[in-house]
Order: structure tokens, then sequence, then C-alpha cells
């Protein structure tokens, strides 16, 4: 099996025929050197196959499905609350936080915050290439930007609290449920006391402090 894999939102199944996009042909064509009848693999949330190419012209790369290679995954939920940071800090959590099995990205404004906006398009397209690189299958989803009350009306979850001020340095999996876990991590300025008490009244959650020194937030 080629070691190339590509994101392909559309509906893959064994002898189908279709065309990559731009981008995609031209990365196999000009960047890999992909020839006619080499195979690489193409992949979304129902499984990966094995894919030949059939033809290259106009920069465009035809393929056909030889095979399945993998099935849909039933992976645990896991989810990362966090503040936007600057864009090349930020790239860099979801990047890694992707290649680690995050399934959902939930951006909060906390009242420390200083980037207010998120670039939902290029996440997306770190998401992709992050997991085309990790051997995921399945793409974690981005949210829109909410507030911290929001975040915690709205969803039912086990959360683990980042916590500079717990004395627990461990987490305790008796206590989880078949809830997604989710991590909440503050912004650059630290959670404030009050942000502090409402996560900490939450049903559920687990404070930990995850290292003696402060850590930057991405």
């Amino acid at each position: 099996m080629s070691n190339i894999r590509l994101f392909f939102s559309a509906a893959l199944s064994t002898d189908m025929t279709d065309k990559l996009d731009k981008s995609q042909s031209h990365y196999l064509n000009k960047v890999m050197r992909v020839k006619e009848n080499e195979v690489f693999s193409l992949f979304n949330s129902n499984g990966e196959w094995e894919a030949k190419v059939l033809s290259i012209s106009k920069n465009i790369i035809k393929f056909k499905i030889i095979k399945q290679l993998r099935q849909k995954e039933n992976i645990k939920e896991l989810w990362l609350a966090f503040s936007p940071i600057k864009s090349n800090y930020q790239n860099f959590i979801i990047q890694k936080a992707t290649e680690l099995g995050v399934t959902k990205f939930l951006p909060i404004i906390f009242e420390r915050t200083v980037v207010r906006k998120i670039n939902k398009e290029r996440l997306e397209k770190i998401v992709i290439e992050a997991s085309e690189q990790s051997n995921r299958i399945n793409l974690p989803t981005i949210e829109e930007s909410q507030s911290l009350n929001n975040f915690l009306k709205t969803n039912s979850i086990d959360l683990i609290f980042t916590d500079l001020n717990s004395n627990n340095n461990k987490i305790d999996k008796s206590k989880l449920t078949d809830k997604p876990v989710c991590i909440i991590i503050g912004p650059e300025g630290d959670f404030s006391e009050v942000e502090r008490q409402e996560i900490l009244a939450f049903k559920g959650v687990q404070p930990i402090k995850i290292n003696e020194n402060i850590l930057r937030s991405e």
C-alpha cells in the first residue's frame, strides 16, 4: 500500500471511478510524482480505500477504487475546549491535537482571551493535512467560537479541567462515563477566578494539574 493518503469527502466504493480536484491532482502529479497505474489511498469517515491512477489529463488525475483497506471506525469522543490564540500557535494546537486523536475542537472566548476570531476554513485545512499524515480516518470537527457560559450549559461531557491551582495530578478513570471526554485549557493569561469557579461547579468535572511549571497555552 502506498503511504500517500488523501481525504476525499464524497462517497467511495470499490470499482468506482472519479477525479481528484485541482489541488490534490497537483500534489500527486507534481509533488509526489505519481504516474499512471500507481496506487495511493483515499479516506473519509466511512473508511479507507486503495485507488489506482487511471489517467493524468490537463493536470487532473482520474482514479479507480481497487479495494477497501479499512472499515469505518468507532472511536471514543475526545474533545478539546481552548482559547483562540495567535495563529501560528493556534495552528500548532490544531495540528498536534488532531494527530493525538481529538475528535472535536471547541473555541471558547474567555475573559482574558486576546484573539477573538478564528479562521475556521484555515483550521479545517490543517485538520485534513494532520489527519492525512497521522493515519486517521475520522476528521475532527471545529465548532464556532462561544462563551464559557454557553459551553458549560449546552454540553453533556466528562470535563477535565487543566487547573494550575489543583493539587490533583491524576485523572480518576472510575469517574468517567460513556459521555465524550472534554479537556479544557485556558487562554494566555490563564482562567480568571470567576471562570475557575464556574468550571469547578460543573457536574462531573475533574481538575488536574498537568505540570508543576506554568505552560504556554499551546
